[in-house]
């Protein structure tokens, strides 16, 4: 043996053994259906399994409705009653700091938050009056507009569940799938059908999927909740960024009028924005395409951890190509057009005001405060709209009424009705762009109110600046989204200003109701070139009562600094920190 390879031999005999090589642990399934099988990976999936929850109508009619909510089984409570539309509502007088602390059936009360699935939110008086006398008959006058177009009642007895859908039902309303792990209420543009400068009508399609396939017991498993937003109008006012599955009308260069295809959006506490998928989409094609793309949900939407059940993570993993590979080749059957994006947006998607439609009458929106409204309200509104000849109107995704078909002799005597029943025509700009959650007053995941202290905070911007709206330097547009909690409902991240509802420090140590502060987010629009969410500036939290004296500080601000044309989301991006406190 050489010197060399002595040496060499000494030193691997002296040199410490590595250990062997240990295998990773494979991965953990995701319980995607058609990757990992069906078997069930948590208490949710084993649940929905065991019993679907379309099945627990008949239970509530047959069963909890007769022998009250004490004899509701625990599951069916707190899991098969939303595929009705039905959660239980916060028992009053929890405070916010305890609603992390406490089980369900401790923040619970023994009513219902009954949720109205109103598609496209199209409504005719006489549904409007069935849906106010209810809530004045069973709900202690509670009515809330909701900002994805459904109506929520509140009070709910579980043995007036089966009366009230038999009112609805005979109206042609419904609760079905309007919460659970579902395809939940279809947006639709406000002014479907009867917009001068539509260029597409969605209302053919949004029948055609609500009719074919909400109750459908094949889509009735998802594995979490799935929102869907289409818009034939060019004002895109259907917030199709932040929904599961978005169609937005344009025109293609050589195919003509049809959709954008997005997917893959939501808030919540990882907020994403839905990518386009650079698909044209036909108006015969887009049932099929909804179907597909629900379809790749059920099948391959991640079922094992809740904080991940969402469209958005497995986008996000495919990346929008694949995507709309696996949708053409195992769920289409054939290939989708190539397409560019829709134009921006060149007016304003709240449809607030008095506009004319494509037939010589009139549209008119109006807003409420934060959409809080009553039965009463409910009721005279559907009164006077008949009065004056209109039997037809919409909900909005901005928490907002719009009345169709006004004759042109009678639009200023119904606006002039419609103030007196708190919905104004010609809101404040804080008025028109504040949008609020149901908050800690009825909602069991909430820390904070939310409907009063919008209110509030309206009145008193309204009376603290109104030396600038006087002068015209106010922005024509400025939205103030107010949430109970981090889970966004309010859209919090895509708002001017943002609040996020938690409990803050105070000196003495006792926490107190407050929010975390989001700047500058917003949703494609006439004055922004597309969708970003909000800046959030370490630190910046204010507490609840001092809300008018923060947002009346930094509006001053913006006026003050801003840039000629700067938006008030621009400014907030660009400023120092120091300026947004």
């Amino acid at each position: 043996m050489t010197d060399t390879a002595l040496a060499g031999a000494f030193a691997d005999e002296a040199a410490p053994k590595r250990p062997a090589r240990t295998a990773r642990p494979a991965a953990k399934p995701h319980g995607q259906w058609k990757v990992d099988g069906t078997a069930p990976l948590n208490a949710n999936e084993t649940w929905k399994q065991e019993d679907s929850g379309l099945n627990v109508r008949e239970r509530i009619e047959s069963v909890y409705s007769k022998h009250g909510f004490d004899s509701i089984d625990g599951t069916d409570l707190h899991g098969r009653f939303r595929w009705w539309g039905l959660y239980t509502q916060r028992k009053p007088g929890i405070d916010g700091g305890k609603t992390a602390t406490l089980e369900p059936h401790e923040l619970e009360d023994k009513y219902f938050m009954l949720r109205v699935r109103i598609d496209g939110g199209a409504l005719t008086t006489e549904q409007l009056r069935v849906i106010g006398q209810i809530s004045v008959d069973f709900a202690r006058g509670s009515a809330d507009l909701t900002d994805r177009q459904n109506i929520q009642l509140h009070w709910i007895r579980v043995e007036d569940v089966p009366e009230i859908w038999r009112r609805l039902e005979s109206v042609g309303l419904s609760t079905t799938e309007a919460c659970g792990d579902v395809p939940r209420v279809i947006l639709g543009s406000p002014v479907a059908g009867i917009a001068k400068d539509e260029i597409i009508d969605p209302t053919p399609l949004i029948h055609e999927l609500a009719e074919r396939f909400i109750g459908d017991p094949e889509l009735a498993n998802l594995p979490r909740k799935y929102k869907t937003a289409i818009t034939g109008h060019p004002s895109q006012d259907v917030v199709h960024e932040i929904n599961d599955f978005g169609l937005v009308g344009m025109v293609h260069p050589e195919l003509g009028v049809g959709y954008d295809l997005w997917v893959g959006g939501a808030l919540s506490t990882n907020p994403m924005l839905a990518k386009r998928l650079g698909a044209f989409v036909k108006p015969e094609e887009a049932a099929e395409v909804w179907l597909g793309v629900t379809s790749i949900f059920r099948d391959y939407g991640y079922r094992r951890m809740r904080t991940k059940a969402r469209l958005k993570f497995l986008l996000a993993d495919w990346g929008p190509e694949k995507f709309r590979q696996i949708l053409e080749d195992e769920y289409l059957g054939f290939k989708l057009a190539d397409g560019p994006a829709a134009p921006k947006p060149s007016t304003p998607g709240d449809h607030v005001g008095i506009h004319e439609q494509k037939d010589g009458k009139f549209f008119i929106g109006a807003t409420p405060l934060a959409g809080r409204l009553s039965g009463s309200q409910l009721v005279k509104l559907a009164d006077t709209l008949e009065a004056r000849g209109s039997f037809r109107l919409r909900t909005t995704p901005h928490q907002k009424i719009v009345v169709l078909d006004v004759a042109k002799e009678q639009v200023e005597p119904l606006v002039a009705e419609l103030d007196t029943l708190g919905l104004s025509a010609r809101p404040s700009v804080f008025r028109r762009g504040t949008i609020a959650c149901t908050g800690i007053e009825f909602c069991k995941l909430a820390i904070v109110e939310t409907k009063v202290t919008a209110a509030t905070a309206v009145a008193e911007l309204e009376r603290r600046l109104a030396d600038l709206a006087d002068s015209g330097q106010l922005p024509q547009a400025l939205s103030l989204h107010i949430n109970g909690c981090p889970n966004s409902c309010a859209r919090i991240q895509t708002a001017d200003i943002g609040l996020k509802g938690m409990m803050l420090p105070t000196p003495d140590g006792d926490p107190t109701p407050g929010f975390q502060v989001h700047l500058g987010g917003g949703l494609a629009s006439s004055n922004r070139e597309e969708a970003g969410l909000g800046r959030t500036v370490r630190g910046l939290k204010v507490y609840v009562e001092d809300l008018p004296d923060y947002v009346e500080r930094v509006v001053r601000k913006f006026v003050a600094d801003r840039a000629e044309g700067q938006t008030f989301a621009e400014w907030a991006h660009s400023a120092d920190e120091g300026d947004l406190q």
